[in-house]
């Protein structure tokens, strides 16, 4: 599902115009990035959260030049969902 299908889904079920709910989107996404860069993880219950993860340095190779290079440690954002949500997404949808 895409930004736009998202929009289109909530507009069409709230009544809300299409505009109005993608300005809620992004601003949304704006503040989750804002809340990450800032070093602060995002809770929404219910949901998952929105979190940093901390990467270790490791040594890591260069398969074109055959060389072994040096990955810094860095931070990665992720998204860790809530057991209620995935007990939701256990129970309707199949494996394939």
């Amino acid at each position: 599902m895409t930004k736009a299908e998202i929009v289109a889904t909530i507009s069409d079920k709230s009544g809300i115009e299409k505009g109005d709910v993608l300005r809620v989107v992004e601003d949304f996404m704006k503040e989750v990035k804002s809340s990450l860069e800032s070093d602060e993880n995002v809770y929404l219950r219910g949901f998952g959260s929105f979190i940093i993860k901390k990467r270790a340095e490791k040594t890591g190779r260069n398969i074109s030049k055959n060389t072994t290079i040096k990955i810094p440690a860095h931070n990665i954002p992720a998204f860790k969902p809530a057991k209620v949500f995935v007990e939701g997404v256990k129970k309707k949808v199949a494996v394939k």
